[in-house]
């Protein structure tokens, strides 16, 4: 089974995140959306939050499962049996800040990185600029899948 971890902070999931799951989902049996708990970043929603929003943007989706951790990401990935990690880019910049990063992963623990590029439409969008929109009380929605939903 080729299983692949999707890892982030999703605080929130953006239409950008749901892009690259929607296009890796061909490409493996599984994905794991892996919610990475950092216990230095302040998040605007919660961990269950989080969970809810993406389980129910994949609700009808049985390839995609959430689940919540802690440490490296490369521990995880064995943790859940996964070969891959799944990362998108927007820019030269992500794949600046992602290449070490993958590398590392490889070294690590033999897990693959697999770059998928955004789609075009979706490409300027990221979490901090959503949040920043919703701490602001801006329109947010075409940014978000509908399950999210400013508290």
């Amino acid at each position: 089974m080729r299983r692949a971890v999707f890892p982030g902070t999703f605080d929130p999931i953006t239409l950008g995140h749901v892009d690259i799951i929607k296009r890796a989902l061909p490409l493996f049996d599984e994905i794991v959306i892996g919610i990475g708990i950092n216990a230095d970043k302040k998040t605007m929603f919660s961990l269950e939050e989080r969970i809810q929003f993406i389980e129910k943007a994949f609700e009808n989706d049985s390839a995609v499962t959430v689940k919540s951790y802690s440490g490296l990401t490369a521990n995880f990935c064995k943790e859940v049996n996964a070969q891959f990690i799944v990362r998108g880019l927007r820019n030269t910049t992500d794949l600046n800040y992602e290449q070490p990063i993958a590398q590392t992963n490889y070294k690590m623990a033999k897990v693959e990185t697999v770059f998928l590029i955004c789609s075009p439409e979706v490409s300027n969008i990221s979490s901090t600029i959503v949040r920043d929109i919703m701490r602001n009380d801006g329109d947010y929605s075409c940014l978000v899948p509908p399950s999210v939903k400013k508290l």
